[in-house]
């Protein structure tokens, strides 16, 4: 679910953006007027909060970027694998299988608590508690 819609201008680092369906982290906004008559553009450099992969875009100024609804949510591991955990959430005690952070394998166990995103349906383990 969207939660509202920016211009491009708007756009500040931190701010959670979606670009070609993928939610990225805007690191830095470029703004630039181009003349007398001409309209502003954004050089936006984002790098994305699942994949890690830095993108960058130059768009007008009046660009509209989705702004996502990001629901933190907590869980308890109830095992690990090589890709997924098997966590249930601590509120509705639902079982489900996420992707974890890469730097996250090594600090995984069962029985430990986690904070989990779901970002547009996709899920992913971001921190331990």
């Amino acid at each position: 679910m969207v939660l509202k819609l920016i211009d491009a201008t708007q756009v500040r680092p931190g701010t959670v953006i979606m670009i070609e369906g993928e939610a990225y982290t805007a690191k830095s906004n470029d703004k630039s007027k181009t003349g007398k008559h001409g309209a502003a553009k954004c050089r936006i450099e984002a790098v994305g909060i699942f994949s890690a992969k830095k993108k960058i875009v130059a768009v007008p100024g009046g660009e509209r970027f989705e702004v996502p609804l990001i629901d933190k949510r907590k869980a308890q591991v109830l095992s690990v694998g090589d890709e997924t955990a098997s966590i249930m959430d601590l509120e509705t005690y639902e079982t489900i299988d996420v992707p974890y952070q890469e730097g996250l394998k090594d600090q995984l166990a069962p029985e430990k608590q986690v904070e989990y995103w779901d970002v547009e349906g996709k899920k992913s383990i971001m921190r331990i508690l």
